[in-house]
């Protein structure tokens, strides 16, 4: 099993919509950047763990885990004239985005705040991808060390 981090604005999807959503599952979509894709395409697997990390809010942070339960399939959204998320260079036969199906296994008992990751950054969170500077995927891998101590903060 790997770990992984999906950031979502709160406003577009966040923690709330996933509790109300059918038994706490849906899909996660509209990745439009090419090496988040590849990570949903071939990386993810059933099984895996994830933060649910709320970016672009007043206090970014960590706020759940979620399980993948679904592994990556083409992103229906992509073929849908109108939709936020079309593409009309992908295609159901060429399908250029992916996606994978998450369900909440839980909220965090807090936010784990990007500045409390941050405050730790020199020490038990070095080259963790999500503070590397530039950093604006929205799925990354995080490392089972890193994984056990951002839990042990909660």
């Amino acid at each position: 099993m790997k770990h992984w981090l999906l950031k979502s604005e709160p406003s577009v999807f966040g923690l709330e919509q996933l509790r109300a959503a059918p038994k706490k599952t849906t899909h996660w979509d509209g990745v439009r950047n090419y090496q988040a894709r590849n990570l949903l395409r071939d990386e993810i697997q059933v099984g895996d763990e994830a933060f649910l990390y709320h970016s672009n809010c007043a206090e970014p942070g960590i706020v759940g885990i979620l399980r993948v339960v679904r592994s990556g399939y083409p992103d229906h959204t992509a073929f849908e004239p109108g939709h936020d998320h079309h593409d009309p260079g992908s295609t159901p036969e060429n399908p250029r985005w992916y996606m994978v199906d998450v369900q909440l296994v839980r909220a965090l008992k807090r936010v784990i705040t990007l500045e409390e990751l941050r405050a730790h950054q020199e020490q038990k969170l070095r080259d963790f991808q999500l503070l590397r500077r530039g950093n604006r995927l929205s799925v990354m891998p995080v490392s089972d060390v890193h994984w056990r101590f951002i839990l042990s903060r909660e």
